[in-house]
């Protein structure tokens, strides 16, 4: 079939699509990370980049590791990418992706709150949570559990249209989170954690290096009880992690990674808001939202919880078989299974607070991921030009088996909530509607440069892609996407850049509480061009400001509460950022968002011009850290995140209002015993504001009360 939306580049853009952001990948790994690849006598060779040897204790970094943009440099990466890295997720002791991507102005929670897993929006756009989530760049792992950080070096946001190299995945972009690897020193970290509330934990983080260090191996373990200070709310997690490197001979690199996460915890209740009848649409009247309730009001049961299990599996190899030739292979698998009961608040009466609790029951519901890729890169010279060739092949294969779900109605109260007895799991399992998706692609792109001035790259995927499913048959799409871009360099320190890209994403898949829940939609075609400049004036110091225009189908649960493709949205805006060291005293992490999104040609043409829902037209954040000079070792810190009012729904018939939450810590770090030790204390949500921190879907979710987080970790 065509997919929805297909473009007219080839009848005029095909000088604007030679245009790509980014570099091509990198595929091979040293100890050193040198500028981009020059002429030798042998000709341009292949760089050697280990990610880890990128700044240290910064709040910046040099590197990307998501996509075709491995291993560039961000001054050269020509997109929006924001780079969380260690340190900054160590100053607010974070744990879970929200934590991180809060510090990606734009990025928020969507229809669900932050409880249980992350459901993020990026610009307004959804996250794919089984295609948008990277492990080490490659590996898409199933994002319906919280996906954890303590064995993480740092997250990646990719905004924009990503299909060159991760096939089809929404245009909101790629969250990637790269793994610690062994390091050359050994490492015998423990670290003691806990809040105000209850929660409490412990993390243990060892490396060592084997075999004249031909073979390294890190092991991360947690274990916590989890409490959040929300009413009848309780779980715990764990996590047990192992990277494997070896270098069997020169020049050939094997990396293995296994992750096994669990976590058991009550799902706070959301609201569904109650739809305007026949009559109050005609008449325009607005939905009428619920006061906030406190944060720590529980519209749910303690027994009505999500206990999810993950493993993840990933396996790549690099040979660089010539000076300036290598192949790179990879294999990984992702696999979750989960019970959930699912509350949600709705039909009440916003007088009395009367209502129910709709309670749907998923038993052992199963996602599978298996990604492969196989990629040649190369580096030669034509004339005056040098390139940088990369051509491969990737197939990555989804499977999910959602049970039928059940429910009951129990009788709630929006101002004095009720506690029931459990109610429990329906012990069979039927599954109906099983889904296979096949993504399979093969991709070219190739980055050029002229002098020390000019870089370009222009690249194209061939995607075959196939969706099965019992309720809605078979969807196949087989479609070219291009992309190119250029980076011209003013300065060593200083670049302009433009890009052009066509991607290719799946249509969606339909929110429980939609009619026809959990039904994945065609594919459809995104397009997007962005022009920015990025500025390294001082060292560790990274300014961007960007351009954006991202063109999508637009999906939506329609007035008939079934989830739809219908139309085009446009999304337009700026974003900025200013990371890392000031000076030797202040850090900063400073990100921000203007953007203007709107439906366009649509068949309901009372949706014409609306927002998109869940989309706000400002966000910004402000994380800073002062390493006060009076006392050694000691840090203080601050920070501020702000979204903006978003729609409730696709009909913009209420907003949600903005807010901020301000968080303050400390740190503090000291020699006992020849034994370093570093405490740390956090207090998020400083003014314990009560607030709608998610909505889509008509649905809304609160935010966290005010959090006191403290740990401990000694070094041996």
């Amino acid at each position: 079939m065509r997919v929805q939306g297909r473009s007219s580049w080839r009848h005029g853009a095909s000088a604007l699509a030679l245009l790509i952001g980014g570099a091509a990948p990198l595929p091979i790994t040293a100890q050193t990370a040198p500028p981009p690849a020059a002429a030798t006598a042998e000709g341009p060779q292949l760089e050697e980049i280990l990610i880890t040897a990128d700044r240290k204790k910064s709040f910046s970094a040099n590197y990307v590791q998501a996509g075709t943009f491995r291993n560039a440099r961000q001054l050269d990466t020509p997109l929006t990418v924001t780079v969380i890295p260690r340190e900054v997720l160590d100053a607010q002791q974070a744990t879970s992706l929200f934590d991180a991507v809060r510090n990606s102005a734009g990025v928020t929670m969507s229809q669900v709150g932050p409880s249980v897993a992350s459901n993020l929006q990026a610009r307004g756009i959804n996250f794919e949570a089984r295609s948008s989530y990277r492990l080490n760049g490659s590996l898409p792992t199933v994002n319906l559990i919280d996906l954890p950080l303590e064995d993480k070096e740092r997250v990646e946001v990719l905004k924009g249209v990503a299909a060159i190299y991760y096939g089809f995945v929404p245009p909101s972009g790629i969250v990637n989170m790269t793994t610690k690897r062994p390091t050359s020193s050994p490492i015998n970290d423990v670290t003691l954690f806990g809040n105000n509330f209850g929660t409490f934990g412990g993390h243990a983080d060892v490396s060592r290096r084997f075999m004249d260090d031909k073979v390294g191996i890190r092991v991360n373990a947690v274990e916590a009880n989890l409490d959040y200070g929300i009413d009848h709310v309780d779980g715990n997690r764990r996590l047990y992690a192992v990277a494997v490197d070896v270098d069997p001979f020169e020049n050939f690199h094997v990396k293995l990674d296994a992750e096994h996460i669990h976590k058991k915890v009550s799902e706070v209740g959301i609201i569904r808001l109650t739809a305007l009848t026949p009559a109050q649409v005609a008449a325009r009247a607005p939905l009428v939202l619920p006061p906030t309730p406190p944060n720590s009001r529980n519209l749910g049961d303690r027994w009505m919880y999500t206990d999810a299990d993950s493993n993840n599996f990933l396996a790549h190899a690099d040979w660089k078989f010539l000076p300036n030739w290598s192949l790179t292979l990879e294999a990984g698998e992702s696999y979750l299974n989960r019970d959930r009961r699912f509350p949600v608040f709705q039909n009440y009466n916003l007088v009395t607070g009367a209502g129910t609790t709709n309670v749907t029951f998923t038993n052992k519901g199963e996602y599978r991921n298996v990604n492969y890729r196989a990629e040649f890169a190369g580096a030669f010279e034509t004339y005056v030009l040098q390139h940088e060739l990369s051509f491969g092949a990737t197939r990555n294969v989804r499977k999910q088996y959602v049970p039928v779900t059940s429910n009951i109605n129990l009788p709630q109260n929006l101002y004095n909530p009720i506690e029931h007895a459990e109610v429990a799991m329906p012990a069979a399992r039927v599954i109906n509607n099983p889904q296979k998706i096949d993504d399979k692609g093969l991709y070219f792109f190739d980055r050029m440069k002229y002098d020390d001035w000019l870089e370009m790259v222009v690249g194209v995927r061939r995607s075959i892609y196939s969706s099965v499913t019992a309720a809605t048959g078979r969807y196949s799409a087989a479609e070219n996407s291009p992309t190119g871009g250029a980076v011209i360099k003013l300065r060593p320190w200083l670049s302009f850049y433009g890009t052009y890209i066509e991607g290719l994403e799946e249509g969606g898949t339909a929110p429980l509480t939609a009619a026809n829940a959990n039904q994945t939609l065609p594919p459809a075609l995104s397009s997007q061009w962005e022009v920015g400049v990025k500025a390294d004036p001082i060292d560790r110091m990274l300014l961007t400001l960007g351009r954006f225009s991202i063109d999508r189908s637009a999906s939506f649960v329609n007035s008939a509460n079934v989830f739809v493709q219908d139309g085009r949205t446009s999304y337009e805006g700026f974003e900025f950022s200013a990371t890392g060291e000031i000076n030797e005293q202040w850090s900063v992490f400073a990100t921000a968002m203007v953007l203007d999104a709107k439906v366009g040609a649509t068949q309901d043409l009372t949706l014409i011009g609306k927002r998109p829902e869940n989309t706000p037209r400002f966000a910004s954040s402000l994380f800073v850290e002062y390493r006060t000079p009076w006392v050694e070792g000691l840090s203080l810190s601050a920070g501020m995140f702000h979204t903006g009012g978003r729609a409730v729904n696709a009909a913009n018939q209420a907003f949600i209002p903005g807010y901020e939450t301000y968080d303050i810590g400390a740190r503090y770090t000291t020699d006992i015993r020849s034994t370093e030790v570093t405490f740390r204390f956090n207090l998020e949500n400083l003014l314990d504001k009560n607030y709608y921190a998610a909505t889509g879907s008509s649905l809304l979710a609160t935010g966290l009360p005010r959090t006191a987080k403290f740990s401990m970790t000694a070094r041996f």
